[in-house]
């Protein structure tokens, strides 16, 4: 009898304030769609952290005609300065590989590479590309030392570092993972807001019922069951609106951002899973908590 009062109340609750209801639904599952998008973002860009930080080079292009700096456009470097270049990286302790990238195999790379973009290919022409020493490093933190090793080395044109055009690109992606956290922050206070006013009419519409349960000494757990599971089935309900949202996201957004940028591997459905699943706990949770509080301050039991 107890179980069925109960559910009976929350139907009651629910019905009387329908378009609250909905409204209160609709923005759970927004705050928590952009969550969850926000967590996936972060799940990629962590993990291709950790694929390309490893795999970093630094690139030494050495000087052609075509080079921007004015000491390189007499000549090519010579096959003795690429020799020597190369004799002096491979002795450098932090170096722990160095590989020789020629005119042709440099076009070809970058023909393969964006082979998908065909009118950025035919914007440039083989030999606009030098010649370059392609250097994985033992740690890529320690790329000054080999920087400043070969800068100023006759045939040297310029020194290129992946992992400082990587942290530029990262962080461009943690800018839009923090932009989608900051409209959820702001879409989950607006949740509590709703909340709040739904728990606070419902308590009203209900104050002679619950005048009387307190008269026959009902315990204020048992007055106060009925108000948080409306909240905590609202925010199930938009939980699971913004699952359904999360899945569009992960292919349309995630999948693409990371077949455009190249990323080593896309993100896996386990991982959807375990986000969806959370953002559902957490849109419960929070409706929850947000009716306990409200009732505290507003329903004098």
């Amino acid at each position: 009898m107890r179980v069925q009062f109960v559910l009976q109340e929350i139907w009651i609750g629910l019905r009387r304030n329908l378009t609250m209801t909905i409204s209160l639904v609709i923005t759970v599952a927004i705050a928590m769609a952009l969550f969850g998008t926000g967590l996936l973002i972060r799940e990629q860009v962590d993990s291709s952290k950790t694929y390309w930080y490893d795999k970093v080079e630094v690139s030494i292009f050495l000087c052609a005609k075509t080079s921007s700096n004015p000491n390189c456009q007499k000549a090519d470097a010579t096959p003795q300065q690429r020799d020597e270049l190369k004799a002096e990286l491979e002795k450098l302790p932090q170096v722990a590989n160095v590989e020789y990238e020629s005119k042709q195999q440099a076009w070809a790379r970058f023909k393969d590479r964006f082979a998908s973009t065909p009118g950025f290919v035919q914007s440039a022409q083989e030999g606009d590309i030098p010649d370059s020493f392609r250097i994985r490093l033992k740690n890529p933190e320690e790329y000054k030392a080999v920087a400043q090793a070969a800068l100023g080395r006759p045939g040297v044109d310029q020194v290129i570092n992946e992992q400082e055009i990587l942290k530029k690109f990262f962080n461009i992606l943690n800018g839009l993972q923090w932009a989608a956290m900051f409209i959820a922050l702001v879409q989950v206070i607006a949740s509590v807001l709703l909340v709040g006013n739904t728990v606070r009419l419902s308590a009203f519409n209900r104050r002679r019922e619950t005048g009387i349960m307190r008269l026959v000494g009902a315990s204020n757990t048992y007055i106060q069951l009925p108000f948080i599971l409306e909240g905590a089935i609202a925010g199930l309900i938009g939980g699971i609106f913004a699952s359904i949202l999360l899945v569009p996201s992960k292919i349309l957004l995630i999948d693409r951002l990371a077949g455009n940028v190249g990323f080593a591997s896309q993100l896996g459905w386990g991982t959807v899973i375990a986000v969806i699943i959370l953002s559902i706990c957490f849109g419960v949770l929070l409706c929850a908590v947000a009716s306990f509080l409200t009732l505290r301050r507003y329903l004098k039991i």
